[in-house]
């Protein structure tokens, strides 16, 4: 075969690669069809199998920015709930003490203030370079759900208060 009909198939190999005139080297022809049909078979990105589902786009430059602003807005709601339900797992809601409160219900109020420690994984996201965008994004989704929920709150009370 002549050097002007050859024709690289492969990404490009540096000065202390092999030549172009290695033989081991693909070149474009019937072999070069068949290897390219091997790869894609063994490739787990087409590989039907192993392929991640086709929406799910990581490299899309607004995907990080629109998860981290929801999983700010889940974390804001799904991690309080979760932690008074442990709370009160395993202090339980006991019987009615002297005061008329029950005394295990009591422990849990006084320990749910510290679920604002959990603030530290969002703030701890904008610290690394590389979670940077994601934390900033989730710390807004955890900020604007928070001024929604509480904003709500307040105007359903004070309608409340001024109706009666």
């Amino acid at each position: 075969m002549d050097e002007t009909e050859r024709h690289d198939v492969g990404p490009a190999i540096d000065a202390e690669g092999p030549s172009s005139d290695d033989p081991a080297r693909p070149t474009a022809g019937p072999d070069a069809e068949t290897d390219a049909e091997t790869d894609a078979e063994t490739d787990p990105e087409t590989d039907p199998e192993t392929a991640p589902t086709r929406w799910w786009r990581r490299d899309h430059p607004v995907f990080t920015r629109l998860a981290g602003f929801f999983a700010g807005l889940v974390y804001v709601l799904v991690v309080p709930s979760a932690y008074a339900a442990v709370l009160v797992a395993i202090f339980g809601v006991g019987g009615v003490g002297e005061d008329g409160a029950s005394p295990s219900t009591d422990r849990a109020s006084e320990l749910f203030p510290f679920v604002l420690v959990a603030l530290a994984l969002p703030i701890a996201l904008l610290v690394p370079q590389r979670t940077r965008t994601f934390g900033t994004y989730m710390c807004l989704g955890v900020v604007s759900t928070a001024v929604v929920v509480l904003g709500v709150a307040a105007l359903v009370i004070w309608i409340l208060l001024a109706i009666g």
